[in-house]
């Protein structure tokens, strides 16, 4: 066991910790950007530090500090001690936390990859954004190009009282080009490979390769182009709509993962996040989607930014069904909200660094591929939209009432592809949406998505998700809805 880690949690228990955990992260970021031919951003940072909490008398309390010291680590467990004596003081008994069977997990995780993308150059890393970038010059109505690399790799100790005693390291790599095109009377944007410029996976430099941003570049900004001139998308009509897999992705974070926090049904992140149609008495008997719809949460699945060997609570990586031919059936957990269902915990605790306590988070929140091509799903479709790219979204703090929009659309008529339609928006209640769902793309169009920038909690924590989709049909869906 770390020395730290070992010196705090001794310390915890000699002060009356009837349980304690330490994590100690050592962070590593870089990001890179690109704007109009020109380096606009380039940053290097580290992070090191501790965290502490304890469970004294069923509350918790946490402490944490940058010092990594022995004198320091004592000082922090016996603040988490004060601080988890004083937090007991505002509730009753019948709050207090139980954790269920003790955590004895053992083990080292990397993250596998093929390149180290620390080992890869400034140089080459600019080179590879430039060249998209010359690639979006050549069209002339984009007047602003962006493009961005992202790589990030964290070490994380977690040791406990229980004898947990682990090491994790994870490696991030994303990136992505968006051209934005103006005209007289319109801006119109188009991004690569997700939307906001940003596809990110547990990866290494292989990831970015895969990803041929210079090879799309000129595509993208001929979209972005072309949208200036588009048809507008039909207004306030009720339609068929094929969502490609990116959109879907989003849609799926926002309506699936998000109401099957446990922590949100039972309302510990209802002040910031907000709650949740999903309430307990609908499990095992709730038709949320239609009986295609089979939507699984992991932390197992290659490139999900949700994928690693532990949680922050140190429960090993799991595969847990949320949705099994429409019916719903599971929920994220922690070791603090499985027990309040006896369960045990699907490993959904994570924390944004060392300073930090873990919150229930998705990990890798997945629709499971069907049996249709793209090309066939197409066919079978007389008349409808086809949607990509999300560009705007909005949900209800239940995650029931949702808005969202995507860059670019088409018209689906006889079986084919039509015109590009802009400005496209589409509406819905989460069920009734998942229910009109009545086709599901194979796994040869399958790809997991991801979704760096989830916030939850206060202070505000951003996590990192991913979620595999392929294009998905939906009938009878509200569209063209501005408001």
């Amino acid at each position: 066991m770390h020395p730290l880690a070992a010196r705090a949690l001794t310390t915890a228990q000699l002060k009356g910790a009837q349980y304690a955990d330490v994590r100690i992260c050592h962070s590593v970021e870089q990001s890179l950007s690109v704007k109009n031919g020109r380096v606009d951003g380039l940053t290097h940072t580290e992070s090191l530090g501790f965290g502490v909490r304890v469970l004294v008398d069923g509350t918790w309390g946490f402490a944490a500090s940058r010092e990594m010291t022995a004198a320091e680590a004592d000082r922090v467990a016996a603040l988490a001690i004060s601080i988890a004596r004083a937090s007991a003081l505002t509730g009753g008994r019948n709050t207090r936390v139980r954790l269920g069977p003790p955590v004895t997990s053992r083990g080292v995780y990397v993250t596998p990859i093929q390149i180290d993308p620390f080992a890869i150059s400034t140089e080459e890393k600019l080179d590879l954004l430039l060249r998209a970038d010359a690639a979006m010059a050549r069209e002339p109505r984009v007047h602003v190009r962006h493009g961005s690399l992202h790589f990030s790799r964290e070490h994380k100790t977690f040791a406990s009282t229980e004898g947990a005693d682990i090491e994790q390291t994870i490696y991030e790599a994303g990136g992505g080009i968006i051209a934005t095109a103006i005209s007289d009377d319109d801006v119109q944007r188009r991004s690569y490979p997700n939307g906001n410029e940003r596809q990110q996976g547990t990866a290494g430099w292989e990831y970015i390769l895969a990803m041929d941003l210079p090879g799309h570049a000129e595509r993208i900004a001929a979209e972005a182009a072309q949208l200036l001139t588009a048809a507008e998308c039909p207004r306030n009509i009720v339609t068929t709509v094929i969502l490609g897999g990116s959109q879907l992705a989003l849609q799926i974070h926002e309506s699936v993962g998000h109401p099957a926090e446990l922590d949100r049904v039972f309302g510990t992140e209802a002040d910031y996040a907000g709650g949740s149609f999903l309430t307990l008495n609908k499990l095992g008997r709730y038709r949320f989607g239609s009986e295609v719809v089979n939507l699984t949460a992991d932390s197992l699945r290659p490139t999900g930014l949700g994928t690693y060997g532990w949680d922050d609570e140190g429960v090993p990586a799991t595969s847990t069904p949320l949705v099994r031919h429409g019916l719903f059936v599971g929920y994220l957990m922690s070791r603090e909200t499985a027990y309040q269902m006896d369960l045990p915990s699907n490993g959904c605790m994570r924390a944004e660094g060392w300073s930090r306590l873990p919150l229930v988070r998705m990990g890798n929140v997945s629709l499971e591929p069907g049996e249709w091509t793209l090309a066939d799903l197409i066919a079978d479709t007389d008349e409808g939209l086809f949607l990509e790219t999300n560009r705007s979204w909005s949900i209800d703090d239940r995650r029931y009432n949702f808005q969202f929009g995507t860059e670019i659309g088409y018209e689906i008529k006889g079986g084919k592809l039509g015109r590009m339609l802009k400005n496209c928006t589409y509406t819905g209640t989460t069920p009734a949406f998942w229910r009109s769902c009545d086709a599901v793309c194979n796994a040869d169009h399958w790809v997991m998505y991801g979704t760096p920038n989830c916030g939850k909690g206060q202070p505000v924590q951003v996590m990192h998700t991913g979620h595999g989709a392929s294009p998905a049909r939906f009938r009878n869906v509200r569209v063209g809805v501005l408001e």
